[in-house]
């Protein structure tokens, strides 16, 4: 059947049924199609980037550049065409071309980059050893700039076409969930919560649930594990994703040397501890036994590093523009009503340290005693943490809320390393019983000013949907994704949904 999912719930006018299968060889075309598409993507974004280059290094009033270099269009074009193939073959060597590596958002970025950094190291280094072969090095250095920013660009368009095409039922590889207990529930809670994750559930596979079961909202036990070589045969079923937690060790090989070693089938296997494991795992052989420890906090090395530098380069240069402006925003407070400028707020840190989290202050003083003349909102305040109609809300406060500018104090914060200029939300100790078993890992890393909370509409988002978004972040950390979510909260901010 050469057709999506959506096409087969177009066509029997019903829900899907996951016992219609999808053709493998559909699924083959669209991967080919969008490798096609990402060859193109890069050759003309390669190409363009030396062009631009050139232009730039010869023709622009830039001062660093005033040398007395006549520009060779003919050498320089001779040389981007020698250099676009060798670039391909550089995103080939580092797997940019690999179905695994893609659509991984800020991770397939850092693969852009290393590959185009390693390619202008070659053309540095056959410079170097043929005389002959002399290039201008401003020319060079702003065309291995623009070749990841046009590359990683025309990458992520693409991407976004795929995440959309995702949600109409492209792009999607059919899979099954082995194991039915609670770790199995989340496993699926998680992966079709996130409908770009490219995987379309099927259902679950348990020897000790009955068929027909339902184990999460429409997923249900489809049969046992001695049925698993009818449902990937019928199904074209590409990922086979174990709770571990679900079955014993011998029953866990078995399945391994089953399917481990399957073409076209990725077995995937859970941690065990699905629900508290965020940080990193160090494997390490001791007394020739291979043991693993868990880290104590998300971000190690070179990470922490890089994450401290970002804070703290834009938090230092920021706080030069917006101190008169938070000097004036705290007189305006204490005009506007009596009370203190700054709130402080009591929440968790990292590894459970409590601190107090600064914010100009936007509610009455005796916000309580005003609360208390409304049960309603008393209500819908202890099940959301949020109020959209908030009466403790000041004139003033209405104003900083919407624009965000209540939590310009927190770059204090940051300096302080209470927290990171992007982070999970940041919750009281009493929220903590919200997140459950995910509680552990918030406390892995630092809170944030910004997340991807704040750039996927703030509180109109469910609290539910909160969470799941900061174990997202949590577990897919990079530096990257940080200087995304900073791009994305501008916008963000400008539009103004979910601030209240």
């Amino acid at each position: 059947m050469h057709s999506s999912v959506k096409s087969i719930e177009k066509a029997a006018g019903t829900p899907f049924n996951p016992f219609e299968q999808v053709s493998s060889v559909f699924q083959q075309n669209q991967w080919r199609f969008l490798t096609a598409s990402l060859v193109v993507n890069d050759f003309f974004m390669v190409g363009l980037a030396f062009l631009v280059a050139y232009f730039f290094r010869f023709f622009s009033d830039f001062p660093l550049f005033q040398l007395d270099i006549s520009p060779v269009h003919e050498f320089y074009r001779n040389v981007s065409l020698l250099l676009n193939p060798l670039w391909a073959a550089v995103f080939w060597g580092f797997g940019l071309y690999n179905r695994r590596n893609l659509l991984g958002g800020t991770q397939e970025y850092s693969l852009v980059f290393k590959a185009t950094s390693l390619g202008i190291m070659i053309v540095i280094v056959i410079s170097f050893l043929r005389i002959d072969f002399v290039l201008a090095r401003g020319w060079l250095l702003i065309a291995w700039l623009f070749a990841f920013l046009f590359v990683g660009s025309g990458r992520f368009w693409i991407r976004r076409m795929v995440y959309m095409l995702r949600k109409r039922g492209y792009y999607l590889s059919p899979a099954l969930i082995v194991g039915a207990n609670e770790e199995g529930k989340l496993l699926g809670e998680q992966l079709i919560g996130w409908q770009t994750s490219g995987l379309h559930i099927l259902g679950y596979i348990d020897d000790h649930m009955k068929p027909g079961t339902a184990v999460y909202k429409q997923l249900q036990c489809l049969g046992q594990t001695t049925q698993l070589d009818h449902f990937i045969s019928k199904f074209g079923v590409a990922e086979l994703v174990i709770a571990t937690s679900s079955m014993t060790r011998n029953e866990m090989l078995s399945i391994f040397k089953r399917y481990g070693l399957v073409d076209g089938l990725n077995l995937r296997l859970s941690s065990g501890l699905f629900e508290i494991i965020t940080t990193g795992l160090e494997v390490k052989e001791m007394a020739c036994t291979p043991l693993v420890r868990v880290q104590k906090v998300r971000l190690t090395g070179i990470d922490s590093v890089l994450k401290l530098m970002l804070d703290y380069v834009i938090t230092l240069s920021g706080m030069l523009v917006v101190a008169p402006m938070m000097f004036l925003m705290a007189l305006i407070i204490k005009l506007d009503s009596p009370g203190p400028a700054i709130y402080r707020r009591r929440v968790m840190g990292i590894n459970g340290r409590q601190f107090d989290a600064y914010k100009f202050r936007t509610m009455h003083v005796n916000g309580d005693e005003i609360l208390a003349q409304y049960p309603d909102l008393q209500k819908e305040l202890a099940e959301n943490h949020k109020l959209k109609e908030d009466p403790r809300i000041t004139r003033a406060g209405h104003i900083l809320r919407k624009t965000s500018l209540d939590e310009l104090p927190q770059l204090i914060n940051v300096l302080k390393r209470d927290m990171s200029l992007v982070g999970p939300r940041m919750i009281s100790p009493a929220e903590m019983e919200k997140y459950n078993d995910w509680g552990l890992n918030l406390l892995t890393v630092l809170p944030g000013i910004t997340g991807l909370w704040q750039v996927s509409g703030r509180s109109d988002i469910s609290y539910d949907e909160r969470v799941r978004l900061d174990m997202y972040y949590i577990r897919n950390w990079t530096i990257w994704l940080d200087i995304q979510l900073l791009l994305q909260t501008i916008p963000a901010i400008l539009k103004g949904q979910g601030a209240y």
